[in-house]
């Protein structure tokens, strides 16, 4: 932009940078981060997961089940009663998510089993159990 002082050979010209469209893209992109990150969903329950070494990740579409150290089953955030879970398993996903129970490392294994078979006579075909990876 030229600047005039009223000399007419002194005009120079000063750079300047506008600083509202950086600002804009700035907003937009983070809006974009906000809008498409994944948030990581927890049961809200205290529980000592096993260590697994051949641990994967799954899908963040799942239906999470907490299994507690005194026995107790948790599904969003509430305790349910095990003969709740075919009836919740078929109401919440109909066999299409897979389920993922989130057992404390004390659990008795039959305790565990019997879950496990509890959601897959509500429907769900894929059944996971949660660990954390690393050596047992």
């Amino acid at each position: 932009m030229k600047y005039f002082d009223g000399n007419e050979e002194a005009l120079e010209t000063r750079a300047e940078i506008n600083m509202s469209p950086l600002i804009d893209m700035t907003f937009l992109l983070l809006i974009f981060f906000m809008v498409t990150a994944v948030f990581v969903q927890e049961s809200g329950i205290k529980v000592d997961k096993p260590r697994a070494a051949t641990a994967d990740s799954v899908a963040q579409d799942n239906l999470l089940i907490t299994l507690a150290r005194d026995g107790s089953v948790h599904y969003g955030g509430r305790e349910v009663s095990p003969s709740q879970l075919p009836s919740i398993v078929k109401s919440v996903q109909g066999g299409v998510l897979p389920v993922v129970i989130v057992a404390d490392e004390e659990v008795p294994t039959g305790t565990l089993v019997h879950i496990i078979d509890l959601c897959r006579l509500g429907g769900a075909v894929e059944v996971n159990i949660a660990a954390n990876k690393g050596k047992p």
